[in-house]
C-alpha cells in the first residue's frame, strides 16, 4: 500500500517539467517573432530605403 500512496502523491515532478517545456516554448516563440520583425527591417534599410518603421500617431 505504501508503494502505490507514493506513486500518486509523485507528479509534482512531470507538471514542473511540462511547464518548464511549456515556459521554454513561450519564450522561444516571442525571441523568433521579435528576431523575425528586427530582421525584416534591417533587409528594408539595408535595400535603401527610408521609411522602414511604421509611424505611430496618437490615436483621437
Amino acid at each position: 500500500m505504501a508503494d502505490h500512496d507514493r506513486q500518486d502523491g509523485n507528479r509534482r515532478g512531470p507538471v514542473i517539467a511540462l511547464v518548464v517545456v511549456v515556459l521554454l516554448f513561450v519564450v522561444g516563440w516571442i525571441l523568433t517573432q521579435m528576431l523575425y520583425s528586427n530582421g525584416r527591417l534591417e533587409d528594408c534599410l539595408l535595400s535603401g530605403r527610408t521609411n522602414c518603421a511604421p509611424i505611430q500617431t496618437p490615436s483621437r
